[in-house]
């Protein structure tokens, strides 16, 4: 039996565009295997500059993606999202931030010590 290959981050991408249920679980699945990961924040970056670029900013979509990311995400990959959020100042990236924040999910990850 051979292996799928990676999806590219142009996949990826158009997974984020539309993240219906069936594309929530298939950007679900890739996460769980950490050889994605690399593919993963390409395909977000791609996403995300998409974004910025189009003609019609939907900040509300993006923060949906935001959130739903940050509760689905496992922890080992919720540093590299809040980085890819703070890449750039775009209001496109800020809305997926916003959302990111939101989802709770880096705080899940490593919370607070106690002092």
């Amino acid at each position: 039996m051979t292996s799928a290959p990676f999806p590219d981050r142009d996949t990826i991408a158009s997974k984020f565009a539309s993240l219906g249920e069936q594309e929530k679980a298939y950007v679900a699945l890739l996460m769980e295997n950490a050889a994605q990961d690399e593919n993963l924040i390409e395909g977000l970056h791609r996403h995300l500059n998409n974004a910025a670029s189009a003609p019609f900013l939907n900040t509300l979509r993006l923060e949906n993606l935001g959130k739903w990311i940050g509760e689905a995400a496992p922890a080992r990959l919720q540093i590299r999202l809040m980085e890819a959020a703070k890449s750039s100042q775009h209001p496109a990236y800020a809305a997926f931030r916003t959302g990111l924040s939101r989802s709770g999910g880096l705080e899940k990850a490593y919370p607070p010590a106690a002092i």
